[in-house]
């Protein structure tokens, strides 16, 4: 690979930068009043250097992946790359984690920052708080619900909720749920690319997978629970259409699929983009059998949240109001409407962006290949839509005005399916790339301190 056909990753790269620094210089420049409610924009986070017990273990995992990640992904039997993906990430989220220390950086932003937590006391009766639970949003209404667990429809705290009940009590119980939970979303990503993409470029995406930047915000946060439960659903989605089972085995992927679809909807009002990743999995497979099944997956939740007093819509409603009556109507659309985008650099690392680079040069030699009839490259056509979905579903998200800032947490289940464009790297250049994700992710962590 010569210097000159590696230029344009580079020059991808910078451009990247270039956008996270005007967005910073900018978001300084207009923040002098605080109309931006941010500390250091375009991150939801302050100023802060710092390091802690998490850092040894941070240097030496980012080492450890960049020397044999490749190669162990390239010779680990498959039905191992999996679970060494998911506890690689798990190491990686933990790890970042606890350059904050266990307290500041683990449990109070679960049991504090994000707000579901402090909730829990005023959730008697599921019934009463399923029929009660829009009465709550608007900021005006007695005894108002917290901006996150307002911000969300019932069943993000209800999982807080059960997690009490059961006994799983506190931040500590909360943070191991959320952090476990989102380890395996980069599993569910490797069995996606590996069904619709082959088992190659998920290999090549595997170390990538490991050491996302995002991790920075995985584990310290509901949104990266939220993650992993859109990525199996996208995964049985895949698995419904060029699975390796039967035709009843097939039936039984995309009715997971569904359920997973549904609790999706009433995890987090935005997630209903993920709609696009699923519509991308089925365009690459040309197959729409699996919808009935992902359909009969779905309604059950829809029916009982409305049977028991909660009608999506109602809460979406009113949701929107008090969004723009709150920090969503003072924040700027003009600023936000690209320095959402700029802060992506940051969760999605530079090793993607090249990536993203890549994809895009693919995915129009793939349209002038369908212009002239002539067959287009199965694996990166494969790995073109996917991303595409992935990349769809965050613009809708950006240009709708509901999310202004926060966005590196919050388009976490949108930004793991960018990742998989790394796939598209030169597999010599590897390490270099790697070494770049783990020093997107370490620098963020120990210059700033992230809220959550």
């Amino acid at each position: 690979m010569t210097a000159r056909r590696l230029a344009p990753d580079t020059v991808a790269v910078a451009l990247a930068l270039l956008l996270f620094a005007a967005s910073a210089a900018v978001g300084a420049a207009v923040n002098g009043d605080g109309v931006l409610l941010l500390d250091w924009p375009p991150l939801f986070a302050r100023w802060e250097p710092h390091a802690g017990p998490g850092t040894p273990a941070a240097l030496l995992l980012a080492g450890l992946v960049v020397l044999y990640g490749p190669a162990v992904a390239l010779r680990l039997a498959w039905r191992w790359l999996g679970w060494a993906v998911a506890a690689g990430s798990l190491a990686w989220i933990t790890s970042l984690a606890l350059i904050d220390g266990w307290r500041r950086g683990v449990t109070w932003r679960l049991s504090h920052g994000q707000e579901y937590l402090t909730a829990l006391d005023r959730v008697g009766s599921l019934g009463d708080f399923l029929r009660t639970f829009t009465d709550h949003i608007p900021l005006d209404s007695p005894d108002n619900w917290p901006a996150h667990v307002a911000g969300h429809p019932p069943g993000a705290t209800l999982t807080f909720v059960l997690l009490d009940r059961v006994g799983l009590a506190g931040g500590g119980w909360a943070a191991a749920f959320c952090v476990a939970a989102s380890a395996t979303a980069a599993t569910a990503v490797l069995v996606t690319v590996r069904a619709l993409a082959g088992e190659e470029p998920a290999r090549r995406a595997a170390p990538f997978l490991v050491l996302m930047p995002g991790a920075v915000w995985m584990g310290v946060s509901a949104d990266g629970y939220f993650a992993a439960v859109a990525a199996w659903a996208v995964a049985l989605l895949a698995l419904s259409v060029r699975g390796r089972g039967g035709p009843a085995a097939r039936r039984f992927a995309a009715l997971g699929s569904g359920v997973l679809f549904g609790l999706l909807l009433y995890l987090s009002y935005g997630l209903v983009l993920m709609g696009a990743v699923g519509v991308a999995v089925l365009l690459v497979a040309r197959d729409a059998r699996p919808l009935p099944w992902v359909v009969l997956g779905v309604v059950p939740w829809v029916v009982g949240f409305t049977a028991a007093g909660f009608w999506w819509f109602d809460g979406y409603a009113t949701l929107v109001d008090r969004y723009h009556a709150g920090a969503g109507g003072y924040r700027p659309y003009a600023y936000f409407v690209w320095a959402n985008l700029a802060v992506q650099v940051a969760s999605v690392g530079l090793a993607t962006v090249a990536g993203l680079r890549r994809t895009a040069v693919a995915g129009s030699s793939a349209l002038r290949a369908a212009r002239g009839r002539r067959p287009a490259g199965g694996e990166r056509a494969a790995l073109v839509v996917l991303v595409a979905g992935g990349a769809v579903a965050m613009l809708a998200a950006d240009l709708s005005g509901m999310s202004k800032a926060e966005t590196e947490r919050i388009w976490l289940p949108f930004a793991v399916w960018l990742l998989p464009a790394t796939a598209l790297l030169p597999p010599g250049r590897a390490r270099w790339w790697l070494t770049a994700q783990a020093a997107t992710a370490l620098t963020v962590n120990h210059l700033w301190l992230t809220r959550w």
